[in-house]
């Protein structure tokens, strides 16, 4: 491997990048590559009947740092609320503080359409946190300028308005892991709302499909990112 690169995946909530791109992660830690699950929220307003508020969230973390473990990951949930996250200034020079401190390379979050606010503003505030980072006329904590290459969209279940996917990545020989790390979460296992792991089970599949492989995940470029232009069809030069 020539060249090392640091994958980071920038979730609303404990446990929505796992289901999203989990297995995409472990591709690259398993390859040697560095690799943050960085969580705004711990997600934890959606409690079980019988756990506080603040008992579920240290559950979520807790069940973070295992499902991290498994991917070969590091895990960093920040002390923003469930439900009520913001794409205000404080917020995005934090997340722009971590990219200048971890320096990813490349950034996977949610698609910019969901039903859920939080999903919503994430790619928001990543986006802004992406320049605020970048550019030397801002002082975060004294940190040098950095700024990411990349910054892709993964699939979830609640963004799937306008998501289509632009990359279809062969995770056949990292599925297993990517299941027992999502099924380190209690929702994914025991939610009487949606059935998480089947779910992404079966995305997998068909995924996997679609790609002539046993699985895949998908990413998406942001609206306009995936515009390619010179002397040539890519793929058939002349």
């Amino acid at each position: 491997m020539d060249k090392k690169f640091h994958i980071m995946l920038v979730g609303a909530h404990c446990g929505d990048v796992e289901l999203q791109a989990g297995a995409i992660a472990h591709k690259y830690a398993k390859a040697g590559h560095e690799v943050t699950l960085l969580h705004l929220t711990a997600g934890e307003k959606g409690t079980p009947a019988g756990i506080g508020v603040e008992e579920y969230r240290q559950q979520k973390i807790n069940e973070a740092e295992k499902a991290a473990a498994v991917l070969g990951a590091k895990s960093i949930t920040l002390d923003y609320k469930d439900a009520e996250l913001k794409d205000d200034d404080e917020t995005i020079s934090r997340v722009a503080t971590w990219f200048r401190k971890l320096k990813p390379n490349a950034v996977i979050t949610h698609w910019e359409n969901s039903m859920h606010p939080d999903h919503a503003l994430c790619p928001k505030i990543v986006q802004a946190a992406w320049l605020k980072a970048a550019l030397p006329g801002f002082d975060l904590d004294g940190l040098p300028p950095h700024s990411l290459t990349r910054m892709f969209h993964s699939e979830n279940w609640e963004d799937m308005e306008g998501y289509i996917p632009d990359i279809y990545v062969d995770v056949s020989d990292e599925f297993d892991t990517y299941l027992e790390a999502i099924s380190q979460y209690r929702f994914v296992m025991k939610s009487k709302d949606f059935r998480y792991y089947d779910y992404y089970k079966a995305l997998g599949t068909m995924r996997g499909c679609l790609n002539r492989t046993a699985y895949a995940q998908t990413l998406k470029f942001p609206v306009g990112a995936n515009i390619r232009r010179g002397p040539a069809i890519p793929g058939f030069d002349l």
